[in-house]
């Protein structure tokens, strides 16, 4: 059992909705309120349809200071950190020396030499530590930092009765305000295939932002959240989840765990010409040499597909559904797989036979599923 290091200043609140804190990333985390799928449907037509509040504050931030910190993030990621303004964010991948994945980050440039790097379950601490080695650099693990996501449609509507200008923030932009009477800083980020925002305040304050969202919300519909219900919605917009989606959750039979980017459907992170970051040459090495590729099957039916269900072709095993839904909104039945090269490519026909034995004709197709040209999450106005 993962032992938990670190606590978040809503626990108290979770614990009065029902929260079980569950371990994710050291902290105990309101995987859920409680585990009835009228709960599950609820919390994600919430998001939907209006809007939901969720303590995401098991992400990990980093602070990285000083005249070479944008040197060390370049070192560390894919992404060509030049181009990233003070006030802007953007969405990233670290690597091994071998080219692997072993974390995705979103980068805030904060002010000219302070960058704030948020990431999951990975090593990116450490890979941003190792590559501050010998540099003018401070790292710094901040956990007093919370993290709150408020995600839906109407999550616009509300904030921009407390935030002037709130409206006119674009897609991974950067706000300092305040909201209720408390310093924040809001980001337009999310992992829901929403629009939606990531307020981040200190841990003296969280009780009193999320207590006052919640309250002045109510009648615009927004509720609290579990963190589950990210599983139903990132598998509609095609976010990626490390480990879960990942060889280290679904083994190779004959080798170590590690996917590459191309495999992952994640090469488009590594800006274009990009060289020296950790892993590059073995990175573009890679290229064409996929042994599978993340891919989107269709199911038949009401019925998802379970978790690490078998993706079979003609009789035989050829991949794995790392995740799958149902949307009773959407009216489909979706998942995303691990599957072999030549079966992704859409309308291919694949079995998904769940763990009962149960087995249920899909195709595989093209993610996202929803919002498909990704106009929602980067509205404007």
């Amino acid at each position: 059992m993962a032992i938990i290091w670190r606590r978040s200043a809503l626990e108290q609140r979770h614990n009065a909705i029902g929260g079980e804190l569950e371990d994710w990333n050291g902290m105990g985390t309101a995987w859920f309120y409680d585990h009835t799928p009228e709960r599950a449907e609820a919390d994600y037509l919430a998001i939907r349809t209006k809007a939901g509040l969720m303590d995401v504050s098991g992400l990990k931030k980093v602070h990285v200071v000083g005249p070479h910190a944008a040197a060390v993030i370049d070192r560390a990621t894919t992404r060509n950190v030049d181009k990233i303004m003070p006030g802007r964010a953007v969405y990233a991948c670290m690597l091994n020396d071998e080219g692997k994945f072993v974390d995705d980050c979103v980068i805030y440039r904060l002010s000219v030499n302070h960058w704030m790097v948020v990431h999951g379950t990975g090593t990116g601490h450490e890979q941003l530590t190792m590559c501050a080695m010998g540099k003018n650099v401070s790292i710094t693990f901040d956990d007093d930092l919370h993290d709150m996501s408020l995600q839906g449609p109407v999550a616009v509507d509300f904030l921009a009765k407390h935030v002037p200008g709130i409206r006119d923030l674009a897609y991974f932009g950067i706000m300092q305000t305040t909201l209720f009477g408390r310093a924040v800083m809001i980001s337009r980020t999310g992992y829901t295939g929403e629009r939606g925002y990531e307020i981040f305040v200190g841990a003296k304050d969280a009780v009193h932002v999320w207590d006052n969202i919640l309250e002045d919300g109510a009648d615009m519909g927004i509720v609290p959240v579990q963190f589950s219900t990210l599983d139903l919605l990132r598998v509609e917009s095609y976010l990626l989840f490390y480990p879960g989606d990942n060889s280290e959750t679904f083994p190779f039979a004959d080798q170590p765990c590690g996917d590459t980017l191309w495999e992952l459907g994640l090469d488009f992170t590594v800006s274009p010409g990009k060289i020296g970051f950790r892993g590059a040459e073995n990175h573009y090495a890679a290229e064409g040499k996929e042994r599978f590729k993340i891919y989107g099957v269709l199911l038949e039916g009401t019925t998802p597909a379970d978790m690490g269900a078998k993706l079979l072709q003609d009789g035989k095993e050829v991949g794995v559904v790392t995740f799958g839904m149902y949307s009773t909104l959407n009216k489909h039945n979706v998942g995303i797989a691990r599957m072999p090269v030549d079966c992704a490519k859409p309308g291919v026909k694949l079995t998904v036979q769940n763990d009962d034995g149960t087995q249920i004709n899909c195709v595989a197709a093209e993610m996202p599923f929803y919002d498909t040209e990704k106009k929602i999450r980067a509205a404007k106005g």
